[in-house]
């Protein structure tokens, strides 16, 4: 196979080449530092409030830049906008490297922690227009596999320079990274990406929700409650790991590389399949995925068990990228980007509530977190088995 029968099997052109290098570079400095974040906070006096505080801040923060995000967008096009995204994030990462406190980390995360909210409307955008209608599924399933490179890689890195130099020290080297991968990224972007040649309308908050409808609307409603089984423990999980069952941060970065080497295992031939068959059980298929990763955890006390559970949490991305491609499907033609940025504000704003709280169940007993989170993803996903439908068998 030649490489651009390779290139067309995988959605890839420079355009998508380009966008990809952004988000390996940006997220490989980002993930260094961002999940032992729990832990510098409590390395500096931070509470388990505060650590629900950051946990639903990012949510929050992916709810309220989402709009934003699609309406930029719209508005000055993808390349401009990811630009202005990733010098966001370099913002942010000076308050953390410059003023080592909880509280600056709380303030600095205004900046990076929601990159990949704001900016996933543009690169939706970027893909729905850079490759065929019949690829989409395989084009967003590449930026999610080499988005999980630097997940992988990321935590690694961060453990190591944790092992080496501490907590507080090491995450703010961690961010030292981040700011000069977000610079050299900014450059490459700029010069090989060009500008689209058409831009949608740009439109109100209000218009966009009313395209949250249908079928739409149950996806939207699904996704919700199968995001609180992912939230309500999302923050705890290096906390679980590394002071309850007493395992080393790297070990936890190991844990981490292992979800994300599955999950990019998984990515390619599922959007083969799911580019030629119908959409909806690839859906249902990751939302149980979502649904039995905390039950799993529970009950993962020891190495060997937790790298089961995390096993799990990567295939949990089975279907995550024919998700997004659905909302495409189901958006108005000239609006995707606003309407995919209504849908992440209206998901993330709910999850957002939840995220805060889950202090409280921590609080009450782990197991209470964890089974909780189980029960909703129960619900969302029969709630998606029961009444959502294939962009396929819609008319």
């Amino acid at each position: 196979m030649g490489n651009r029968k390779i290139g067309n099997f995988l959605a890839i052109n420079s355009s998508i080449l380009s966008m990809l290098t952004l988000v390996i570079l940006v997220g490989m400095g980002q993930y260094m530092g961002d999940k032992f974040l729990p832990l510098y906070l409590i390395a500096f006096g931070g509470s388990a409030f505060a650590i629900s505080t950051l946990n639903g801040m990012q949510n929050l923060l992916g709810a309220v830049y989402s709009f934003p995000g699609g309406y930029l967008s719209n508005k000055i096009g993808y390349k401009k906008s990811l630009i202005v995204f990733t010098l966001m994030a370099l913002i942010g990462y000076a308050i953390v490297i410059l003023l080592p406190s909880w509280q600056s980390v709380l303030v600095g995360a205004i900046f990076f922690i929601a990159w990949s909210a704001i900016s996933l409307p543009a690169v939706m955008s970027l893909i729905s227009e850079s490759v065929p209608k019949n690829k989409r599924v395989m084009g967003v399933s590449m930026h999610s596999l080499f988005r999980r490179i630097p997940m992988a890689l990321g935590p690694i890195f961060g453990g190591i320079l944790i092992a080496l130099y501490g907590t507080k020290n090491g995450v703010r080297i961690a961010f030292i990274f981040a700011t000069a991968f977000a610079i050299i990224s900014i450059f490459i972007f700029n010069k090989f990406v060009k500008d689209e040649k058409r831009k949608s309308k740009s439109t109100s908050l209000k218009k966009m929700l009313k395209n949250l409808t249908g079928n739409l609307r149950v996806l939207l409603i699904s996704d919700i409650l199968v995001r609180f089984c992912e939230q309500i423990p999302y923050a705890f999980m290096v906390v679980w790991v590394v002071k309850n069952n007493g395992l080393t941060a790297l070990q936890f970065g190991f844990l981490t590389a292992i979800e994300m080497a599955v999950a990019v295992a998984i990515y390619i031939p599922v959007a083969y399949l799911a580019d030629k068959h119908r959409k909806k059980p690839f859906v249902a298929i990751t939302f149980g995925f979502f649904t039995l990763f905390p039950l799993i955890l529970l009950f993962s006390r020891n190495f060997e068990m937790l790298v089961v559970a995390f096993i799990v949490r990567g295939l949990k991305e089975f279907g995550e990228p024919t998700r997004k491609s659905m909302i495409m499907d189901f958006a108005p033609e000239t609006e995707k980007a606003g309407t995919f940025g209504a849908y992440y504000f209206v998901r993330d704003s709910v999850v957002s509530v939840v995220a805060f709280l889950s202090a409280f169940l921590w609080q009450l007993s782990p197991a209470t977190d964890f089974l909780t989170a189980f029960a909703f993803g129960v619900v969302g996903t029969l709630f998606f088995v029961l009444n959502g439908k294939s962009p396929e068998t819609v008319k």
